[in-house]
């Protein structure tokens, strides 16, 4: 039976969501919240060794599928679902379709919560910026009666989203580890990671009781971390494993609280 609490993660790429909010999803499935992966892509062009060894779109998307599901369960979470898009070309998809995708899986999973990418996403990724605006019309359009839904899901409407953002110390952490900042060339111009100010925070969940389930998890995309696996291993060693473990989140709006409070809990005002 699923828990009355649910929260749903909706991102872009496989290793998104264990990176991105991988110690939140360990902290809540453990708690019982049923946790649920709203996955774009299949990262399909997300390949980080040799370019003569390139196994392709079809079967890096196979590869990283998979980790993506040793991933999930790793974190507890319940449901993976994929949206189908070709990595690389998410900001180019009609919205109409996606947003009814994604609004149709609001439905069905009923979320309370949904966290999503930033608008700026992290580094001025456009897949990461696009899902975070798809996810925000689809948010709109699972609410509506307009939506005509083919398995007959009544109209759902979020009490939560969140933006998750990462904090100034976060950002020179990362730095440091990797010894430059990530980066991402779009339209002939750099695109850095960028951090938020810790004042914007609305929410700060504190799950450093999760640190080793979380870095499992990560250690589960092996096509994309495997030159940097044990540079985050070392993080303990190095650096308050808090920099990363108690994640901060920007409320994009919510029906049940609000103020200037800085929460310690996605479901403040649902439980």
């Amino acid at each position: 039976m699923k828990s009355p609490l649910s929260l749903m993660c909706v991102v872009a790429h496989p290793d998104d969501e264990s990176l991105g909010v991988g110690f939140t999803l360990a902290k809540y499935a453990a708690e019982g919240v049923f946790t649920s992966i709203l996955m774009a892509t299949r990262g399909e062009r997300g390949w980080q060794g040799d370019p003569k060894d390139d196994p392709g779109p079809k079967v890096l998307g196979q590869i990283r599928e998979a980790e993506l599901q040793a991933s999930a369960k790793t974190l507890g979470v319940k449901e993976v679902h994929f949206l189908d898009y070709m990595d690389g070309e998410l900001d180019q998809a009609d919205p109409a379709e996606i947003c009814g995708k994604i609004a149709h899986h609001i439905r069905r999973l009923q979320p309370q919560v949904v966290v999503t990418f930033d608008p700026l996403g992290a580094y001025g990724h456009p897949d990461h910026i696009a899902i975070s605006q798809f996810t925000m019309g689809a948010v709109v359009l699972a609410a509506g009666a307009e939506l005509k839904d083919p398995n007959g899901n009544p109209p759902h409407q979020v009490s939560k989203v969140y933006f998750m953002i990462d904090s100034e110390d976060l950002v020179e952490m990362y730095t440091a580890l990797v010894r430059r900042k990530i980066s991402i060339e779009v339209d002939g111009q750099t695109r850095s990671h960028t951090a938020w100010p810790d004042w914007a925070a609305s929410a700060r969940i504190d799950a450093t009781g999760y640190w080793d389930t979380a870095v499992q998890a990560i250690a589960c995309h092996r096509s994309q971390i495997q030159g940097i696996i044990d540079l985050i291993r070392s993080i303990p060693e190095r650096f308050e494993i808090s920099t990363w473990a108690v994640q901060n989140y920007y409320r994009a709006f919510s029906l049940v609280n609000g103020g200037r409070k800085i929460e310690d809990d996605l479901f403040e005002g649902l439980r």
